[in-house]
């Protein structure tokens, strides 16, 4: 079955998120709530709702016009649109009575054959169904989204005895390929996977800081980074989702789940926290939460709650020797004898164990489990994972001593990880004691999977890979720190060409490509700020010119290349899309050029090929300064997409450059892409002719910069660095507008602007600024 069109049935923020994200795949969805009992508009709560995302930071939507694609009407005059939907989402009000009643209403007029799920994140499948018809009851399961639904991957699916294999086989597909969602299917109980394990996490942590006397700071950063959890931790996560969820979560899972479950032993009311949600220091949405930022006096402190008494003080950054001495070691990290040793012994042998014992309770298979915890909340590692990272027979004996059975898994293990690789493939445990190799769906191509096939790559060096893909495509996988781009980087692009010649070989076409979370955040500015502090002019100018050189080279090469980025690309990891033949993007790929944050301007080409679209643009006014205008608009406030969308508005992306939901089939649609046009490759033309005004243009630009600066929105150094992006853009001072020029003239520009700014004080402060505080400088 397909599934064309859409509907949500309540718009609260999990709701009209859902309905964003499906706008966000293409799939046009009606949103509906009750009637509204002010205003002439009966269907305002659902209007309103779609009007607050298109003002929400983070943003709901991938890009504003996707809100063009919801209906917005109200249950009473718009129950009929309904009956033209393939797959109803409920995402109400946590209660069985009231879904009920809505089901038997909904039931009468949807389409025969259409799905209909609930969002529950507490009620079973078994109690939704109780007393709906035979035909409903095959068509229902549960998808429970995570919130945000546009960012969150995690979608758990359960289908129940009487759902239709198909019905549940199709939501799956489309979560999957269309809403980009990492599907687990689960069993049909409470709290499912990860808020199962999430909730007995956290309440866990919170005991355990409270009775060893940790602060939230110290809490945080022992169950934060260490053991893989982002670095919010426990008391961080908790602002963040709303302290005042956790008495209701905890109420439903004290009314569903087993008597003898190991949640009931932790579940505990602390007096600090109850008093906190009853003045309202629920969290970010509230006066403030563990963590509050105190502005009194006209200041900023960042204050933290003390756990024993409630009292507020200003935040104080946690000194723990367990910490600095464990570093990523987990099992030293529990060894130590300090309390931070001592909280990480407790939270994680009651943690584990509790994960541990619920399979095959709440999923037959650990890597299910894993791939819930790792996409629900974050984790790097799931709890199998992290027990492997302990060593199984260890764990066994962290539980003895912590006085936390052992979980019959565990036993089973006997000594043996919970994954291994066999011949080349992961494999992982399973609960009769064998292992199974862990099977990918189709269209799933990871690098790491080929990785750990293949062994070693074909080439590497400091900072980047070289691997086989297969079918004769070489992918350049970054491993720099923050895949910051580097000669070593360029050495490999290098390598990669002589590789590929002219592409009639062994090797076909290149794929850009690495897993982490950010695809490159930019040039290494370390490296940078050593060159400069020293003197190193003459390697600086090569570095500049040797990056455009490469850069280049990869443009023209007689084999396709194809970037297949995600997470963010800045700066010279920018540059290189902008250099590609196309580019398949993950739908969550954040492109800019944000050089003049750090004094500099784009100099490996991207002023050259942002000025050739911009003006190249059919949808701009004629003449050569609006393309010009929009080019350095965009660049000299270091604009920054928010989404793959984005980027193709902005011209980082051409129209024809293709977007992928699922991250995980990123690297298969980018290869798919590299045969398709390495079956017939043509390099591109270098016949780009620039109209450049020159000085005139240059002028104009400096003027707007001016009325900005009277605005106070530009500083000094500002203004310097817009004046070399000007001289870049216009031409410079030779240019005439009769007299087209190519790429050469516009690189020239770059360099000798680059090299400029390098120069000033300014730049090199604001170097140094956001290398020591991540932060730009604004001189």
């Amino acid at each position: 079955m397909k599934i064309e069109r859409a509907a949500v049935i309540g718009a609260g923020v999990m709701g009209a998120g859902i309905a964003a994200h499906f706008a966000n795949a293409g799939i046009p969805c009606v949103l509906l709530d009750i009637p509204a009992k002010e205003g002439a508009d009966r269907s305002a709560i659902a209007k309103g709702a779609v009007a607050k995302m298109l003002k929400t930071d983070p943003a709901p939507f991938m890009h504003p016009k996707n809100a063009k694609l919801i209906t917005p009407g109200n249950l009473e005059d718009d129950l009929n649109l309904l009956a033209d939907v393939d797959w109803i989402v409920e995402a109400i009000v946590e209660n069985p009575a009231i879904k009920a009643d809505l089901y038997k209403r909904i039931d009468p007029v949807r389409k025969a054959g259409s799905v209909v799920s609930s969002n529950t994140s507490t009620i079973t499948l078994a109690v939704l169904t109780d007393g709906q018809s035979e035909q409903f009851r095959k068509d229902f399961l549960i998808t429970h989204f995570f919130n945000p639904p546009r960012y969150m991957r995690l979608l758990e699916i359960v289908g129940g005895a009487d759902t239709r294999a198909d019905a549940l086989a199709a939501i799956a597909d489309v979560c999957d390929r269309r809403l980009g969602k990492g599907v687990v299917h689960c069993k049909d109980t409470p709290g499912f996977i990860a808020n199962r394990i999430g909730v007995f996490w956290i309440q866990s942590a919170v005991n355990a800081a409270v009775d060893l006397g940790l602060t939230v700071e110290e809490a945080d950063a022992v169950g934060g980074r260490p053991m893989g959890i982002p670095k919010t931790g426990v008391f961080g996560l908790m602002d963040l989702v709303g302290l005042d969820l956790m008495p209701h979560i905890a109420k439903s899972m004290s009314a569903t789940l087993p008597a003898n479950d190991a949640y009931r032993g932790q579940m505990r009311e602390h007096p600090v926290i109850t008093r906190m949600i009853a003045e309202g220091y629920t969290g970010r949405k509230g006066k403030g939460g563990f963590y509050r930022i105190n502005k009194a006096g006209g200041g900023k402190v960042k204050e933290s709650v003390d756990l024993q008494t409630g009292e507020y003080a200003p935040s104080e950054k946690a000194r723990l020797d367990s910490v600095s001495a464990a570093g990523r070691d987990l099992r030293k990290l529990c060894e130590h004898p300090d309390k931070g040793g001592r909280f990480a012994r407790r939270v994680l042998a009651q943690t584990l164990a509790y994960a541990a014992s619920l399979v095959p309770e709440i999923a037959d298979s650990i890597v299910a489990v894993d791939e819930g915890m790792r996409l629900g909340y974050n984790w790097k590692q799931g709890p199998f994972e992290l027990i492997d990272r302990l060593g199984t027979g260890w764990f066994a004996e962290l539980c003895r001593s912590e006085g936390v059975p052992v979980p019959a898994l565990v036993e089973t293990a006997s000594g043996r990880p919970f994954y291994r690789v066999e011949d080349g493939k992961l494999q992982h445990l399973t609960t009769s004691g064998v292992y199974d190799t862990v099977v990918r769906p189709d269209g799933v191509l990871l690098l790491s999977d080929i990785k750990r096939a293949a062994g070693k790559p074909v080439w590497k060096n400091a900072s980047a890979s070289l691997w086989d893909i297969g079918d004769g495509v070489l992918c350049v996988e970054f491993t720099s720190k923050m895949n910051a781009v580097d000669a070593d980087i360029m050495a490999a692009y290098e390598k990669a060409m002589r590789l590929i010649g002219d592409g009639k070989g062994d090797w076909k076409a290149l794929v850009i490509h690495n897993e982490a979370d950010n695809f490159s955040v930019g040039a290494n500015l370390g490296l940078a700020l050593f060159a400069l502090n020293i003197g190193l002019w003459p390697q600086i100018e090569e570095m500049v010119e040797g990056g455009q050189r490469t850069y280049r080279a990869l443009k023209y090469a007689p084999f396709p290349v194809v970037a297949a980025p995600s997470g963010m690309a800045l700066g010279g990891g920018c540059e290189i899309l902008l250099h590609s033949d196309h580019v398949q993007a993950h739908a969550e790929t954040y492109v800019g050029l944000v050089e003049v944050g750090v004094g500099l301007i784009p100099a490996w080409g991207g002023c050259t090929e942002m000025l050739a679209r911009h003006q190249a643009n059919p949808k701009a006014a004629r003449g050569p300064m609006p393309g010009i205008a929009k080019a350095f608009e965009i660049i000299s406030t270091a604009t920054v997409a928010k989404s793959a969308a984005e980027a193709k508005e902005l011209l980082y992306f051409r129209a024809t450059d293709g977007i992928t939901m699922n991250r995980d089939r990123l690297l298969a649609d980018a290869k798919a892409k590299a045969l398709e046009l390495a079956a017939d490759y043509t390099p591109p033309e270098r016949t780009t002719a620039y109209v450049l005004p020159g000085p005139s243009a240059k002028a104009a630009m400096e003027l707007a910069v001016e009325g900005f600066a009277l605005q106070g929105k530009v500083t000094p150094h500002d203004k310097v660095v817009c004046a070399a992006l000007a001289e870049v853009l216009s031409g410079g001072e030779e240019a005439d507008v009769s007299k087209p020029v190519g790429e050469d003239h516009v690189l020239r520009l770059e360099r000798e602007a680059f090299m400029g700014l390098v120069r000033t004080g300014g730049t090199i402060d604001r170097i140094e600024h956001m290398l020591l505080t991540g932060k730009p400088l604004r001189n």
